[in-house]
Formats: C-alpha cells, sequence, structure tokens
C-alpha cells in the first residue's frame, strides 16, 4: 500500500469523524425556514407547493424514533455515512477503471506506473 493512500485514508476518516460529530449538534440548528422556504413564504406561493411522491426522512427526522433531537441526529448520522458510502465507492470504482491497461499494451509495467 502507497504512503499517499494511508494519507487519503486517514484524510477521509477525519472528514467523516467531523460530519458525524456536527450531526450530534444537528438539533441546536435554527428552525426558521431555509432559503427556498422563506423566499416561498415571503412571495405568498409557499400554499402552492405540491407534496413529493415518497419521503425518505421527513423534515430530516427518523419517524419512528420517539425522541425528535435524537431522531434528527440519527438522520444526520444516516446521511453522512450515506454520503460518505457513495464517495468511496464511487472513488474506489473510478481508482480501478484508471488501473485499467489500454487494449495492445504490452503488460509490462513501468516504474512510474508501480506502486512502490
Amino acid at each position: 500500500m502507497r504512503l499517499n493512500s494511508h494519507r487519503s485514508i486517514a484524510l477521509f476518516a477525519t472528514g467523516l469523524g467531523i460530519a458525524l460529530l456536527i450531526a450530534l449538534f444537528s438539533p441546536l440548528a435554527s428552525t426558521s425556514p431555509d432559503g427556498l422556504e422563506r423566499v416561498a413564504e415571503d412571495k405568498g406561493f409557499m400554499e402552492t407547493a405540491k407534496e413529493p411522491p415518497f419521503k425518505v426522512m421527513a423534515d430530516y427526522a427518523f419517524p419512528w424514533v420517539g425522541n425528535e433531537k435524537a431522531a434528527t441526529i440519527l438522520a444526520g448520522m444516516a446521511g453522512a455515512l450515506l454520503v460518505a458510502g457513495m464517495t468511496s465507492g464511487l472513488a474506489f470504482g473510478l481508482q480501478r477503471i484508471g488501473k485499467r491497461r489500454p487494449a495492445g499494451s504490452n503488460g509490462r509495467q513501468t516504474t512510474a506506473d508501480s506502486d512502490t
């Protein structure tokens, strides 16, 4: 394993840890409407909004968790883990695609291509 991959893993873990820590403080966020909701209220077209066809996590909270703050924290953590997993999968897949040899190559590995 290369030194850069250890550094990448450490940076990824640090970023994920920070995101999970921030999720702990999500119940302290403002209860005021976000920018889009505020404009819709100010301009008077909030009542014309339609409900989405489905809701994964309505109001950024797990519906089956009784405590509202805990539900918000869990939703934030689940979102952070989901994004981290999707990003890791994409990075891993792109890395594997980048290591493929073009058709017609002789299969020899030069020192510039090696992982050492």
